[in-house]
């Protein structure tokens, strides 16, 4: 004997099933492991914020040091959310809004409280070119983060151009300078602002610089890397102008050099290309390249 069906019930199941179908999705939780990243980046975004506040009320080393502090947060972000496999495309954002901030901004307001205001119009050029050549920076990086894959192998241990934490602490180099050596030498905006815009020139600039991130330490130097490290952690705490002073200087004097070995690569890989184009054609039977 078949069973009657309910028309009501059947009308009542059917609106149940529209209301789902209508109701939004619910968004998935986020654990802690996947928002540390994210948290890490704002944590440099509000330290070079803070970096700002300090300059405006004159406490340039507190300024100096809230720059610093956001840089070991950018480094530590990355790193962190490729060892939880926490990356993500907002993440991705994020980090090059903030370093735009704390590493643009910050650090040309910084130098403009300091000493480029006394330039008057052309101070404020150069603080200008110090925030918008960070922020074109970030955005081609951005570009070319879809391009990795087009990289060469060699190549992936090289930046193009100052990296913006890098720039940063260049651009403030003189500030850090003065902080050691005290006032009359380096503080002067006819040497802040030349020195501003070739830091700023050399950010969007295409010239190869060493990456430490695929770096690896020969065995047989570990023990002095680390005694380097020791050393220079020790002179940071005694004298950590002085130590910044000469960091930066090194980091100067290395940009040549990472263009010479950059170009060496290039060459010796133009090489090898061509020699193994010269070895398939030997193997079709065709006549070898000269």
């Amino acid at each position: 004997m078949p069973v009657e069906e309910n028309p009501q019930a059947s009308r009542a199941g059917h609106r149940h099933r529209v209301r789902r179908r209508l109701r939004p999705p619910r968004l998935k939780g986020l654990s802690l492991n996947n928002m540390l990243p994210n948290m890490l980046t704002m944590l440099n975004l509000a330290s070079g914020m803070t970096g700002i506040r300090f300059a405006m009320e004159g406490k340039y080393q507190e300024a100096v040091i809230a720059i610093a502090v956001g840089a070991l947060f950018d480094m530590l972000d990355g790193r962190i959310a490729r060892m939880l496999n926490a990356q993500s495309k907002f993440g991705e954002e994020l980090d090059s809004l903030s370093d735009v901030v704390s590493f643009g901004v910050a650090p040309a307001m910084i130098l403009y409280l300091w000493s480029l205001d006394d330039a008057r119009t052309i101070g404020w050029i150069a603080a200008l070119l110090m925030g918008v050549c960070a922020a074109l920076r970030l955005a081609r990086f951005n570009t070319m983060l879809g391009a990795a894959a087009e990289k060469p192998p060699f190549a992936y241990n090289y930046f193009t151009g100052v990296p913006a934490p890098a720039g940063a602490f260049l651009a403030l180099l003189p500030l850090i300078a003065t902080l050691e050596v005290g006032p009359g030498w380096f503080d002067s905006p006819w040497i802040v602002v030349p020195w501003t815009v070739g830091v700023a020139g050399l950010m969007i600039s295409a010239i190869p610089t060493f990456s430490m991130k695929g770096l690896r330490i020969p065995q047989r130097y570990v023990v002095f890397v680390l005694l380097g490290v020791g050393a220079t952690a020790a002179a940071l705490v005694s004298a950590p102008w002085a130590t910044l002073s000469v960091v930066g200087l090194a980091y100067i004097a290395s940009i040549p050099f990472s263009a010479r070995r950059y170009n060496v690569l290039a060459e010796e890989a133009a090489k090898l290309q061509e020699a193994l184009a010269a070895g398939v054609e030997d193997k079709e039977g065709n006549p070898p390249v000269t």
